[in-house]
């Protein structure tokens, strides 16, 4: 039988109308928020319109889970600490088909579709690309009918919201879930527990073997919510199933009776602590030790779901991998592998050398950072306190592994030494990154230059153990929310010259590439790259008090604050650039908006310092009569994805500016291509991949390469200071920082960035790329005089970005590693359940 929720909802061709969604919106202002339209609030009319997108979507997410169950499909487990998922009622309402009829039932009402939808928070599940990939990737499998489901966290306050009080970055609570948030379903019959704690004791076992038990631990239980993911002109549904901690006894109200009232909630609140917040600081044990229970949680609470979900149609252990691919998206989810174990070893009575084959046939593992600092360890005695059953198994493992890396290279001790998930330091660690190696039988990295450092630089020892495990899959992002969605008008001009096909197929749009020839096309494309401006220098006038000039270069860096993505190389440019209209003020100098999105961790001191210089210098050359307007520069605050949907349509250059071989691969040079901004940027990550794709005609290269600086650092030879004396432009940028230009009355404000640069090694060669940055900035100021060629390139860019759909990326993943098929969702009737 036909749901009948969806009866009224579409009219007999299946189109959801109007007059249908303004019906339905009503009702959800009566009967969901027990209103009538003269009472009813702003939050009240986003809320009912949230809910109509549920209601056309769910009759789709009960039919996927259960064609799935009933067809016994093959399904990926995406295991992420960060999910950046944004806004969803715009994204959802699109990828339902009825954005436009939205709209136009709203303004029966008087009411604005994209006013309403500016409201709604961002989701507060993520930081930097890392949860954006994820976020991307999980759009592209339900686009593509992939059976995939995402699990994460249900952080309740997220990573910070960041304000500036005196151009000091100003951490503030994230309270994305202040009022709930009507896109989660609550499933309390799958929560799951969580053992934390106790100590490890041996008792007989069968055959007189002796067993390990893991007693005397501590519990909490983990509860999912699940959100659906909206595949895009289609009727799948996926799940992302996000874990929130709660007690598991609660309320002690015997305690609260006689008068102890803190004691009374005292365990509540510690459970509760473990989903608050993102990322806690790690700079004190407590937090360490609460960062490492949140991994765990994650894993712990993933892994007895998929397995509860394997456990309905199957009893034998050995379909396992045929029916799970578990995949890590970096190594903060590593413990599964330990986890998996555990559950086969002590629930199961598995034989350990069967338990492992099929764990690391089941997991797949993405590893997306070279830099050693960002590679997971946990201190051996903190992991031993906190999971003493796993620490046993993480030894079990190592012992094994070590065994097969004597046999293959007898007597190497360096093989040993490099290979152990335990390193023996003082304290010892575990290696996550090894053991998530040693548990995959897929290791990949996210661009082409970045998998082969990775082969070659960070696991060489792993690839001559297990060289068919490590391969490549270049990052993507989903064109739908990140042109379809953020630039309507470009969007609407793309499907103009080369159909609706290009929203499922980005190849497609390399029939724009002749248009670039067109000087009436070019004239159309540059028209809506300056209203887009329009819109984001209206946004600047609101978020930091500045009127800036839309004909103006919009010089774009947004993306998390770290020395290595040099931020601090694009002010050295700018002060560049100010000390010569100081010298000359009728300089001929292009005009440009500097415009910064960033935010900085809350312990990582340089990086805040950057953030207040870079604030500091802009107030210095937004008040002063020389430059008359020529730059400006804007750090706006509270850098997340909605922000980053006005930015990027409207960015004229994309700066991109890593040091070589430190950037795995970055998602936003993609975005803002598409989009059609220029990039200037070093020969990193997945920059070289669009180099190729776009030619190296249309893209600023510059700096020095990944194996020149290798080789400078092996050698110890990289002296700074030889750079600085060397430049004189270089050298005055430098006194203006150490003396604090910018503030004349705190000298010494900006020292310590001096030191880091000039005293301290430039870690990330900032001097050294320093000229070849600048030489390149002159050239793109040189070609935005001649807008007909800009724009020419620009084209080019979005044309040829067909290469960087996350679409394409997923088809490798489920075709090469988790070896999954799409499946065809009929809607004929509603029966299904929810898991």
């Amino acid at each position: 039988m036909k749901a009948q929720n969806e009866i009224h909802l579409a009219d007999a061709n299946g189109t959801v109308t109007a007059e249908q969604i303004r019906g339905r919106f009503l009702g959800h202002i009566k009967y969901t928020c027990y209103k009538d339209w003269r009472t009813s609030t702003n939050f009240d009319k986003l809320m009912s319109l949230c809910h109509v997108a549920r209601d056309l979507a769910a009759t789709r997410m009960i039919v996927t889970q259960r064609t799935y169950l009933d067809r016994d499909v093959k399904r990926l487990y995406y295991l992420s600490m960060e999910f950046l998922i944004g806004q969803l009622l715009r994204h959802n309402l699109l990828a339902l088909g009825v954005l436009d009829s939205a709209r136009e039932a709203l303004r029966t009402l008087d009411l604005d579709l994209d006013q309403l939808c500016d409201m709604e928070p961002d989701a507060g599940l993520g930081n930097g690309g890392l949860g954006r990939l994820a976020a991307c990737f999980l759009e592209s499998m339900a686009t593509m009918q992939l059976p995939g489901y995402g699990y994460g966290i249900r952080y309740e306050h997220g990573m910070f919201k960041q304000e500036f009080e005196d151009g000091w970055q100003v951490e503030k609570p994230d309270d994305w879930l202040k009022y709930g948030t009507p896109w989660e379903v609550v499933r309390p019959e799958y929560a799951v527990p969580v053992l934390l704690y106790g100590r490890v004791q041996k008792i007989p076992g069968p055959g007189g073997r002796e067993r390990s038990v893991w007693t005397d631990w501590q519990m909490i239980e983990g509860v999912p919510h699940d959100v659906g993911v909206f595949g895009y002109g289609c009727p799948t549904v996926n799940i992302l199933r996000l874990w929130a901690s709660r007690a598991s006894e609660g309320f002690r109200l015997d305690i609260f009776n006689r008068g102890e009232y803190v004691k009374a909630v005292e365990s509540e609140n510690w459970a509760e602590t473990i989903s608050k917040v993102l990322y806690p600081s790690d700079f004190v044990y407590a937090g360490k030790e609460l960062r490492l229970i949140q991994e765990y949680f994650l894993v712990t609470c993933s892994i007895r779901d998929l397995i509860r979900r394997f456990l309905k149609n199957h009893s034998d252990w050995a379909a396992f991998p045929k029916k799970s691919a578990i995949h890590m998206n970096d190594t903060h989810p590593a413990l599964a592998v330990a986890e998996l174990m555990r559950y086969f070893l002590d629930e199961t009575d598995l034989p350990w050398e069967t338990a492992w084959d099929i764990t690391s046939r089941t997991f797949a593992y993405t590893n997306h950072t070279l830099l050693p600092e960002a590679l997971e360890k946990w201190p051996v005695d903190l992991l031993d306190r906190v999971l003493p059953r796993h620490m046993q198994i993480i030894y079990d493992i190592n012992a094994r592994v070590l065994q097969k890396v004597e046999a293959r290279f007898p007597g190497d001790v360096g093989k040993l030494q490099a290979l152990s998930i335990i390193e023996e330091s003082t304290p010892k660690q575990v290696r996550m990154t090894n053991l998530a190696v040693a548990g995959s039988h897929s290791v990949n990295g996210v661009s082409a230059l970045h998998s082969e450092l990775l082969r070659k630089r960070l696991l060489p020892d792993f690839v001559d153990l297990w060289p068919d495990r490590f391969n490549n899959k270049t990052n993507g992002i989903s064109h739908r929310r990140w042109l379809l969605q953020c630039n309507p008008e470009l969007a609407a001009l793309a499907t103009e010259v080369v159909g609706q096909g290009w929203t499922r197929n980005l190849d497609l749009l390399r029939g724009l590439e002749p248009r670039a020839e067109d000087a009436g096309f070019r004239d159309r494309f540059r028209a809506i790259k300056r209203r887009n401006k329009v819109r984001l220098a209206n946004l600047i006038r609101r978020l930091c008090g500045e009127s800036v000039d839309p004909d103006a270069m919009f010089d774009v860096q947004v993306k998390r604050l770290h020395e290595y993505k040099r931020q601090l190389l694009n002010v050295l440019h700018i002060i560049t650039l100010y000390h010569r209209i100081k010298d000359n003020p009728r300089a001929d100098i292009a005009p440009r908006v500097f415009v910064f999105g960033a935010k900085a961790a809350p312990s990582y001191h340089v990086a805040k310092r950057i953030i207040k210089l870079a604030n500091s210098l802009g107030r210095a050359i937004n008040r002063d009569p020389d430059v008359d307007g020529r730059l400006k520069v804007v750090f706006l605050p509270d850098y997340r994805v909605s922000l980053a949907e006005t930015i990027i349509p409207a960015a004229d250059l994309s700066e991109q500016i890593s040091t070589a071989g430190m950037e795995a691969s970055g998602t936003g040079n993609m975005k803002l291509s598409l989009n059609g901004a220029l990039t200037i940027g070093t020969w990193d990550g997945a920059n070289i991949e669009i180099a190729e794709a776009v030619g190296l005609d249309n893209i600023f290269i510059f700096g020095h390469r990944a194996e020149d600086l290798a080789a400078l650092r092996d050698s110890n030879d990289y002296n700074p200071g030889r750079f600085v004396a060397g430049d004189s432009d270089l050298a005055r940028v430098m006194n203006a920082i150490r003396r604090n230009d910018f503030i004349p009355d705190q000298p010494d404000l900006f020292v310590e960035i001096w030191q880091q640069l000039v005293e301290h090694g430039d870690r990330f060669f900032h001097l050294a790329d320093y000229r070849s940055y600048v030489d390149a900035q002159a050239k793109v100021s040189a070609l935005w005089h001649t807008p007909d060629e800009w724009s020419r390139k620009a084209i080019l860019n979005v044309a040829r970005m067909g290469a960087f759909s996350s679409d394409r990326t997923i088809r490798e993943y489920a075709e090469q590693i988790w070896h999954i098929s799409p499946i065809a969702v009929e809607i004929a009737n509603g029966n299904g359940d929810g898991g």
